[in-house]
C-alpha cells in the first residue's frame, strides 16, 4: 500500500468529517461497552496508522483516552445516585460512602462512549488542513463561498492572535507588569491583555474587510478555485470502512 493511500491526510476533508458520523450515532446509542471499546480501538488504529501524530500528539492520542475513561468511571462510581443502582453488588462501603458496580458499570461505559466518539472527530481532526476543508465544502457541498470564505478568513485570524498575544507579553514584561505572581495578578494580567488584543482583533478585521471589498468579494455568484479538493475512489473506500465499522460489533456478537 503506498504512503499516499495510507496516509489519512490524502483523503477528501469532508469525507473524513461526515463519514465517522454514523459511527458517533452508533457509539452514542449504545449501552453496552464492546460496542464502544470496538469502535474505538479501530478509530485509534486508524490515526496510528494513517494519521502519523508524533511526539506530544502522539502521546495524548495514546495517553488521553484511557485517562478520559478512568476519570468518568471514577466519577460516575462516586456520584451516582445510590437508589437508581442500589439493587447492583456493593463493592466497597466507608462510613455513609457505598461503591456499587453499577455505578462504576455506567462510568466505564460512559467513558468508552465519549472516548470513542473523540477518537472518531480526530480522525479529521488531526488529519483535516482548515483551508481545504472550507474549499472542500464549498465545491461538495455547495456551501456559498461567502459563508465558506468568512470562515476561511476567521481562520487565519487564529495564528494572527496568537502573535499578537505573545508581542503583548513580551511588551508587558520589559515593561515590568508581569512581576507579580499568584492567581489575582494572574487575573489582572490577562485582563490588561484584553483591551490590546481587542483592539488588534478590530483593526485586522477592518483591514481583512476592505482587502475583499477591494478584489471584488462577494460580487458574483460564482468562484474559481486556485487549488481543487477533488473525491477520488479511494474518498468512497474510506467512507465505506467508516461505515462497515458500525456493524462490527454486530457482527463479533453474532459470531460469539
Amino acid at each position: 500500500m503506498s504512503d499516499s493511500i495510507r496516509s489519512l491526510r490524502s483523503y477528501n476533508p469532508v469525507v473524513k468529517t461526515l463519514a465517522p458520523v454514523p459511527a458517533m450515532i452508533v457509539v452514542a446509542l449504545s449501552r453496552d461497552l464492546w460496542t464502544p471499546a470496538a469502535i474505538g480501538a479501530i478509530a485509534l488504529l486508524m490515526l496510528l496508522i494513517g494519521g502519523g501524530p508524533r511526539g506530544r500528539t502522539l502521546f495524548w492520542t495514546l495517553a488521553g483516552p484511557p485517562l478520559l475513561v478512568v476519570l468518568l468511571t471514577v466519577s460516575f462510581g462516586v456520584w451516582t445516585d445510590s437508589a437508581r443502582v442500589g439493587h447492583t453488588t456493593a463493592l466497597l462501603e466507608i462510613g455513609p460512602f457505598t461503591l456499587w458496580s453499577g455505578a462504576l458499570f455506567t462510568g466505564l461505559a460512559t467513558g468508552l462512549r465519549v472516548a470513542a466518539v473523540m477518537l472518531l472527530a480526530l480522525i479529521a481532526g488531526l488529519t483535516t488542513d482548515g483551508p481545504d476543508l472550507v474549499r472542500s465544502m464549498v465545491a461538495h457541498l455547495r456551501v456559498p463561498y461567502r459563508v465558506g470564505y468568512a470562515g476561511f478568513a476567521a481562520m487565519r485570524f487564529v495564528p494572527r492572535f496568537q502573535r499578537d498575544l505573545e508581542i503583548i507579553r513580551l511588551a508587558h514584561r520589559v515593561r515590568g507588569v508581569d512581576g507579580a505572581r499568584g492567581p489575582v495578578a494572574t487575573l489582572r494580567r490577562y485582563g490588561g491583555y484584553a483591551v490590546p488584543l481587542l483592539a488588534g482583533a478590530m483593526r485586522h478585521g477592518d483591514r481583512v474587510s476592505l482587502a475583499m471589498e477591494a478584489r471584488g468579494f462577494g460580487a458574483h455568484r460564482t468562484r474559481t478555485e486556485r487549488r481543487r479538493v477533488p473525491l477520488r475512489p479511494r474518498d468512497a473506500v474510506l467512507a465505506a470502512w467508516l461505515l462497515a465499522v458500525c456493524f462490527v460489533p454486530h457482527l463479533s456478537g453474532a459470531l460469539g
